[in-house]
């Protein structure tokens, strides 16, 4: 006898838990806090330059988007900071931003209720590329005793915990760009169900490497405008010819609604949806009809209670590359139907770049500001708009608009998309 399967089916569940944004961290190629982020958002501003953290001459590419003036140590010791690959230095150091902001004590009658999840696409790839070269060099007994628990992905959110005192659910998606979204949608569940009281959640990454730039150099999915770094970046403009490498960690505090409000914490907006999904279709390329995209939003959009219609803003995707902007823009015609041209949509990519599996905690984090102060950020250097991507993209200058609800996209290589849902405080 053959197996029947059911079509998914979002269960209604008065007993679930809601779950709020107490506190935010960022540290991207256009500001090293939150303030300074979303201040250079609404500027249109650009963090996209020649490369600095090494010498790059010989590359195809010779641009990124790197975080500027870090110093971990305003976060952790010396000694700490020479223990960690950059890019775990990023999620301890918005991590504490984030619960300083959410003015967040954590303490032995807590601890075990408060988590972190923590996604990253690549992980220590910096330690690895200096590893293999001490190793090639010197000899395999020079490697050092730290390069595995520096190297690999899961010690952004376990030196995290370690450095904030988090003791519940501690995890860490490795979804390529979809992971820092993975991440804050898990991390939602997880409340939602009783399973912590508060989550750290978000992504991380550094990978402005010379391996890591060659890889995706190779794979030619960079844009190779180097004459002019603060114009490359260009979604779904019909100029785009490529994606821009960026760095940093966007790190958001989430608590469960009614513990959040007894203690008179300020609530920046409500998280109130999660979709993800598989395209199951190629190792790079999206399905190219968007359905797997598409399919993302609409489980958040189910899961949110919202409707299309409801739907004021999209962070979206938009990596400026040719065949992700046009898909997404299918992808949500898809989901929204009739509402999809009335929709606000922009790629903060534009300003960034693309911060792999840091995309989704820093555009999580404009999209909860856009709820939370009604203004949406541009797409910077939309000039020639292609005809294939034909939405309102809030080309070059932000807008005053009043944002009820908004989705945050993300989609990464293997097909992996991931959609959240916010709305205002009601």
């Amino acid at each position: 006898m053959g197996v029947e399967f059911l079509k998914t089916k979002i269960m209604t569940n008065n007993e679930l838990k809601r779950v709020v944004v107490t506190g935010m961290g960022a540290l991207t190629p256009i500001g090293n806090t939150l303030s300074d982020y979303w201040d250079g958002l609404l500027k249109g501003k650009s963090g996209i330059n020649t490369i600095t953290l090494f010498d790059a001459s010989q590359h195809a590419c010779r641009i990124a988007g790197e975080v500027k003036g870090f110093d971990p140590g305003n976060y952790m010791t010396g000694k700490e900071a020479k223990r960690m690959d950059r890019f775990a230095q990023f999620a301890v150091a918005a991590s504490k931003q984030a619960v300083a902001d959410a003015e967040f004590e954590i303490n032995d009658l807590n601890a075990e209720q408060v988590g972190v999840i923590i996604g990253t696409g690549i992980g220590g790839i910096k330690v690895l590329e200096d590893q293999q070269e001490n190793y090639l060099t010197r000899g395999p007994s020079r490697c050092s005793p730290f390069m595995i628990p520096m190297m690999i992905a899961n010690m952004a959110a376990g030196l995290t915990a370690i450095h904030i005192g988090a003791k519940g659910p501690n995890s860490c998606p490795v979804t390529a760009c979809a992971s820092g979204t993975n991440a804050i949608g898990d991390a939602f569940r997880l409340i939602q169900r009783g399973y912590a009281q508060a989550m750290i959640c978000g992504g991380t990454e550094s990978s402005v490497t010379p391996l890591g730039l060659a890889g995706f150099a190779s794979l030619k999915a960079l844009s190779r405008r180097n004459d002019a770094p603060e114009l490359a970046s260009r979604p779904f403009d019909r100029d785009r010819d490529g994606f821009v490498i960026g760095e940093g960690a966007g790190i958001i505090f989430l608590e469960e609604r009614e513990y959040a409000l007894s203690r008179g914490a300020r609530i920046y907006a409500e998280i109130v949806g999660y979709g993800m999904t598989c395209d199951a279709y190629h190792m790079t390329a999206p399905s190219p009809e968007g359905t797997g995209a598409a399919r993302a939003m609409e489980l958040a959009i189910k899961d949110s209670g919202l409707t299309p219609a409801q739907i004021s803003y999209i962070n979206a995707h938009g990596t400026s590359t040719p065949v992700n902007d046009s898909t997404e823009t299918k992808a949500i015609k898809k989901a929204l139907e009739e509402s999809a041209a009335q929709v606000a949509i922009s790629s903060t990519k534009s300003m960034t770049g693309h911060l792999l599996g840091g995309s989704g905690g820093i555009e999580a984090i404009a999209t909860v500001m856009a709820i939370a102060n009604d203004q949406i950020p541009p797409t910077i250097n939309l000039d020639n708009p292609d005809p294939e991507c034909d939405l309102d993209y809030v080309p070059h200058e932000s807008r005053a608009q009043i944002v009820e609800a908004a989705l945050s996209n993300s989609f990464g290589f293997g097909g992996h998309n991931a959609t959240l849902a916010f709305k205002k405080l009601a």
